[in-house]
């Protein structure tokens, strides 16, 4: 039976599932990150997000469900500065294996986006968006109400610039290790400029794009099958490290 470590941050608790498994063998994390107006506990609480976690964690891998420092982070400088905060005392409780994944869901995509581009405090090997959003000044554009709590969360009197904005910076890094699920009948985070587009910087060989049917964060996002596919994608990379850290090994 997996543990539950909860983990204390400023505006709320953050809980590590740790399988029986990641305390004898070294395991690696993967840091789930919450939709809008949203928080860890909820995430816990979610029979569906259930279906996701049990999912990583038979792999096994750690899984961190994470505040991000607060309910309408958007993805902010700040709130990857929590996570990285919550990473270092997540990686207190299990035999780590130093190696680091994102999953966000909705509003959390861009922060799970973040982490594994070129200035984040901490190293990201690979990502999975689950109607995640990518474009900030996209979602900026959506709503007053938006427009106000990304505002609030960059500390900004203006739309983001571009150097804010993880879609624009995806695409001018190298491709990632993507795991992206949209549906075209999304009408809160538009597939066609967040998903679709992001997924044109996937690395080939390794990643995954998977098209569904129905609203934003519907049933079908929470299936056996799609926690399976999430599951493989993660356990294809960890086996891609695996063997070239072998090889590295075995040079002269």
């Amino acid at each position: 039976m997996p543990d539950t470590v909860k983990l204390d941050g400023h505006l709320g608790p953050s809980f590590l599932r740790v399988p029986p498994a990641c305390y004898w063998r070294e395991c690696a994390l993967v840091i789930v990150s919450h939709p809008r107006g949203q928080s860890a506990e909820r995430l816990r609480e979610s029979a569906q997000v259930g279906v996701l976690v049990d999912a990583l964690l038979e792999v096994p891998f750690a899984v961190l469900l994470s505040n991000d420092g607060g309910p309408t982070t958007w993805g902010s400088p700040a709130a990857l500065l929590e996570a990285a905060h919550l990473r270092r005392e997540a990686a207190e409780h299990f035999a780590w294996n130093g190696r680091t994944y994102a999953l966000g869901l909705s509003m959390g995509g861009l922060l799970a986006l973040r982490s594994a581009l070129p200035g984040s405090p901490y190293p990201v090997s690979g990502v999975a968006l689950i109607d995640g959003w990518a474009d900030l000044r996209g979602a900026w554009k959506t709503s007053a109400r938006r427009r106000q709590e990304i505002a609030e969360a960059y500390g900004l009197s203006s739309e983001p610039p571009v150097a804010l904005n993880p879609l624009v910076q995806a695409e001018l890094n190298p491709p990632l290790p993507l795991f992206v699920l949209v549906s075209p009948e999304d009408t809160t985070v538009p597939a066609r400029s967040n998903g679709e587009r992001l997924y044109a910087r996937a690395q080939p060989g390794v990643s995954a794009f998977v098209k569904v049917s129905g609203p934003h964060l519907g049933a079908n996002r929470f299936s056996p099958a799609i926690a399976h596919q999430l599951a493989a994608f993660f356990e294809r990379l960890e086996a891609q490290a695996t063997a070239q850290a072998r090889h590295s090994r075995l040079q002269p």
